[in-house]
């Protein structure tokens, strides 16, 4: 069979009867996955038919009225493809239903998608046309022109949908990502401003089925908190999380493709609540089961505040069939950021100053992260490691020069008897002074990295492949130089206290101190090249290990 073209962005029309088209959605989902590689626009016609004759007019047709079945249909799409091409972006077009925010009843100029569509797709397939296929696939071109600024040299593919593999079974009357407020009979209502809120890190479809709902329910403005500031502190890898000005980019890109017509009001929020306890003008709030309770709280806010409360409307969770154990069951943010543990972030600098072989790890992680774990992990896989906390031993002893240049610092009386440095008393004249710290760490690290380069040279003769420079102290001693790419093992700070306090013996307090001193995880995980986490179960790490390994040695390989 000859490949299929694949294209970056393409346009899927679907135009099956409304009572069929749940049934059609996968299969038409499914074929487009194999021809798009980047961004999916759907735009929904049920029951969209060309014209008997070939010199009927293809006019824009008035727009589709925004019924329970409609918005459902659009859940539908995004559900859907969270299983059949969770690759793709997929955006559906919501100018051309009959939207409370739109003048009249077509749109008043063709709206330009932020990718231009290469290749146009449609459900729409009929025996008694197959002789004036020619026709069709004018009509459909003339269809889409009509109504969108697209390349000229548009293709057009009948999607096999046959398959009913993931599609709708008989009988469901509401998807995951439906709304459960309402009546089927009259249609959703309408509100002038409406208002949602949440994280929106790495927008995804359940993302894009609350704003689509919030979108289809305003009439004039919808009105986006973004949560950023301490808001994300407690949620899970938030060393993860991107900018924000990278997720309002995003959440710009999506709503203006979908539904251009309407004022959008993105705002940062630090607080739980942001504007939608001030602004006057909010009729209605867009929730999900998650939550629900704090649009309650918002209600609640509000009438302490004099102002007329918000209807609550309410999206269901989306389950997410790909969720590994120790990820959520529903479609989240966390779980995408738990997917890219073990993976490149970022490409590495290229570091001529460093012999490509053997290529060096430097690891690092704040105190009780399991960062020796994973190092101990890769050295089952094939690395060697270089222990900085063992070399770092080797640095005091008697013999060295950092040794002698220490007792010339601090004095001799920080020598025990057998002419060793006595840690203790050293750290008393030192921990409570950072003048004297940085003394004694300008000695100790360059005598540390020295040390661990002789390591390093010693293993090109044994023709080591991999080294992992197991450093605490990697970014501050500036070793970011000494590696080719930076490995940071994170752990919520919380837990990271629970093992200091456990495994030393020492205080809450005394925890959270030492961690005080040192860099934050989102500190690290700003050089980090990879990141792993040790929060799960130990087979979790070593899933992600294995995984962070396989990759490094596809790319050193190249």
């Amino acid at each position: 069979m000859a490949r299929k073209e694949l294209f970056r962005t393409g346009l899927l029309v679907l135009t099956s009867p409304a009572a069929q088209l749940p049934f059609q959605i996968g299969g038409a989902l499914r074929s487009a996955s194999e021809m798009i590689n980047g961004t999916l626009y759907v735009h929904l016609h049920p029951g969209l038919r060309p014209p008997s004759s070939t010199t009927s007019p293809c006019s824009r047709a008035a727009l589709s009225p925004v019924t329970w079945e409609v918005s459902q249909m659009v859940s539908n799409v995004y559900t859907k493809a969270t299983d059949i091409c969770s690759h793709l972006d997929v955006r559906v077009f919501l100018a051309n239903i009959k939207g409370h925010g739109v003048a009249g009843n077509v749109p008043a100029a063709l709206h330009t998608p932020c990718h231009s569509p290469e290749v146009v797709l449609t459900d729409y397939s009929s025996i008694d046309d197959l002789k004036r296929l020619h026709d069709v696939e004018a009509f459909f071109r003339s269809y889409v022109q009509n109504r969108y600024e697209c390349n000229a040299s548009i293709k057009l593919f009948v999607p096999d949908v046959g398959s009913k593999e993931g599609q709708s079974a008989p009988g469901e009357t509401q998807q995951p990502g439906e709304s459960t407020v309402g009546s089927a009979d009259g249609g959703p209502p309408s509100y002038s401003d409406v208002v949602l809120g949440g994280t929106f890190d790495r927008l995804h479809n359940a993302h894009k089925i609350l704003l689509s709902t919030a979108c289809l329910l305003a009439e004039r403005r919808v009105l986006i908190g973004v949560a950023d500031g301490a808001l994300l502190q407690g949620k899970l890898l938030n060393e993860l999380i991107e900018p924000y000005e990278q997720r309002l980019s995003a959440l710009r890109s999506f709503l203006s493709d979908v539904h251009p017509h309407l004022c959008y009001d993105i705002v940062p929020i630090t607080d739980p609540f942001g504007p939608a306890i001030t602004d006057s003008l909010l009729q209605c709030i867009v929730v999900s089961e998650e939550t629900r309770k704090g649009g309650q709280a918002v209600n609640r806010k509000r009438k302490e505040k004099g102002l007329p409360v918000l209807e609550v409307h309410e999206i269901k969770l989306i389950a997410d069939r790909h969720h590994a154990s120790h990820e959520e069951m529903k479609i989240s943010s966390s779980s995408l950021r738990a997917r890219l543990l073990g993976t490149l972030l970022k490409p590495p600098q290229v570091k001529p100053n460093i012999p490509p072989v053997p290529f060096v790890i430097g690891l690092t992680g704040i105190s009780a992260s399991g960062k020796s774990s994973v190092a101990r992990r890769l050295e089952a896989l094939g690395a060697v490691h270089v222990d900085c906390d063992v070399l770092g031993h080797q640095a005091y002893l008697p013999g060295t020069s950092a040794h002698a240049s220490i007792v010339e610092e601090f004095g001799e009386d920080i020598l025990s008897e057998d002419g060793t440095i006595n840690r203790k008393e050293l750290g008393k004249k030192v921990f409570s002074e950072k003048e004297k710290l940085k003394k004694l760490t300008d000695i100790v690290w360059p005598e540390i990295a020295r040390l661990a380069k002789k390591v390093i040279a010693d293993c090109v003769e044994k023709g080591v492949r991999v080294c992992v420079l197991d450093a605490a102290v990697l970014l501050e001693a500036g070793w970011i130089n000494m590696v080719h790419e930076v490995w940071v093992v994170l752990i919520p700070e919380d837990e990271a206290v629970r093992r200091i306090v456990e495994r030393d013996g020492v205080t809450d307090d005394s925890a959270k101190k030492r961690l005080s001193n040192q860099l934050s995880n989102q500190r690290r995980a700003e050089e980090a090249n990879v990141v792993l986490c040790t929060y799960w179960q130990p087979q979790v790490t070593q899933k992600q290990v294995e995984k962070a390994w396989k990759l490094l040695l596809g790319r050193i390989a190249r």
